[in-house]
């Protein structure tokens, strides 16, 4: 067995580094753009008397870091080479994710808005997999240049981790689907141009069989975004959505019709392995930071380290980090060589250990720090607030290990 982290991406490493001291710190710098990554930073993203969607200016900056990315052929490094990619692992992108996040808040890699100058396109993924050739020439250049916008509605009002439980309904009509019903915490639907819609279009509730994923725009009759949910970590893109006698063509459907999880799971477990290697390098990013800060800092006469009190859950912290790093490579080679639900079990663990992992991080780094670590001029309150939301999206922890469960018991594979 070979544990070294192979010689290309190491090279990839080192590009990334230089690429962001040459062109995305001096872009941070400039013009007071630290005012969006400084104990400012969630008042200088958030449009509040806006309904809590992110400022225009905020989006416009994000929107640069990505064009300089893609422009020095960063950003699509994950994609195929016929989408202009550089058809990068998911090994590599795993190291390439926790490399970029454990180098803490910068214009770099900010996930909240799952924003980065290494890409993370899972509705690209979508589309290419899925995707007829109509809706490939409409959809997918401008899903990568920023001027189509895809928001994903599974969830709703009373079903999150029960998605097979849907009460949003299309029902055939002619030449077209008429979808009716409800989302909740809609993504990206605060500058959407089209959304994926799941519906239940034949069979019972909890068959994943029946289940149709509809490419719907925005601008389609019936189709409302009633207000956006302010979350723990602001600003938000999270809508409630009412689709009512929602009119759309018979080719909007992405797939097959009635195997809309099928794309759903893509989508899913694209971005839970690389979840949980930003968990892993927002881990290490609070643990350094914690074992510097006690370095320095004097109580009681003598260096704050030398108190187990603050060895023993910092050492015990970079073990967890080492075991889950360890687990997400192994996983995400494994995904470069089977299919995505083959290792499925593996995703969802190294998914729920990576965002437990940061979260305890954040909160012991706070601790460490003190009074100072609880303010916002520290950034482990604002790492905190943004990884905790993983524990509940993508798959809660529990239908993560619920996962895990089926698979060690049988009941998923006999499915």
């Amino acid at each position: 067995m070979d544990f070294e982290i192979p010689e290309e991406i190491r090279h990839k490493l080192d590009e990334l580094d230089d690429f962001i001291e040459r062109e995305i710190k001096p872009l941070e710098e400039q013009d007071d753009n630290i005012r969006f990554f400084d104990h400012r930073r969630e008042w200088a993203r958030t449009d509040f008397d806006g309904g809590g969607r992110p400022r225009q200016d905020w989006e416009e900056l994000l929107g640069e870091m990505r064009r300089r990315a893609d422009a020095a052929g960063h950003l699509r490094f994950g994609l195929p080479k016929e989408l202009g990619g550089q058809d990068g692992s998911n090994l590599a992108m795993a190291v390439i994710r926790e490399h970029l996040a454990a180098k803490g808040l910068g214009l770099h890699n900010d996930l909240q808005n799952e924003s980065s100058i290494v890409g993370n396109f899972p509705t690209v993924i979508m589309l290419h997999r899925f995707g007829s050739e109509a809706q490939k020439r409409e959809l997918l250049e401008g899903t990568l240049n920023g001027t189509v916008k895809i928001g994903f509605g599974l969830t709703e009002p009373d079903h999150g981790s029960d998605a097979t439980f849907l009460e949003t309904t299309a029902q055939r009509d002619g030449d077209e689907w008429v979808i009716d019903g409800g989302k909740r915490f809609n993504s990206g639907l605060h500058s959407a141009t089209h959304d994926f819609v799941f519906a239940r279009t034949s069979g019972e509730p909890g068959r994943a069989e029946g289940i149709t994923c509809f490419i719907v725009p925005t601008h389609t009759a019936g189709f409302e975004v009633e207000h956006l949910w302010w979350t723990f970590n602001m600003p938000s893109d999270a809508a409630e959505v009412k689709l009512q006698n929602v009119r759309v063509p018979a080719d909007a459907i992405l797939g097959e019709e009635g195997r809309g999880l099928a794309p759903a799971n893509t989508f899913t477990h694209e971005n839970r392995i690389r979840q949980a290697a930003s968990g892993v390098g927002a881990a290490q990013f609070c643990i350094s930071e914690s074992v510097e800060y006690a370095k320095q800092r004097r109580v009681f006469g003598k260096p704050l380290w030398l108190n187990q009190a603050i060895q023993f859950p910092l050492a015990e912290l970079q073990t967890e980090c080492e075991m889950v790093r360890n687990l997400v490579y192994k996983t995400a080679w494994h995904l470069d060589r089977n299919h995505h639900m083959d290792v499925t079990d593996k995703v969802s663990m190294c998914n729920y250990r990576g965002n437990r992992l940061v979260c305890e991080a954040a909160d012991q780094a706070i601790q460490v720090h003190g009074g100072i670590g609880y303010t916002r001029h520290k950034p482990f309150e604002h790492i905190y607030r943004h990884h905790r939301r993983y524990r509940i999206t993508e798959g809660s922890e529990e239908i993560q290990i619920r996962r895990v469960a089926g698979i060690l018991f049988g009941r998923e594979a006999k499915r």
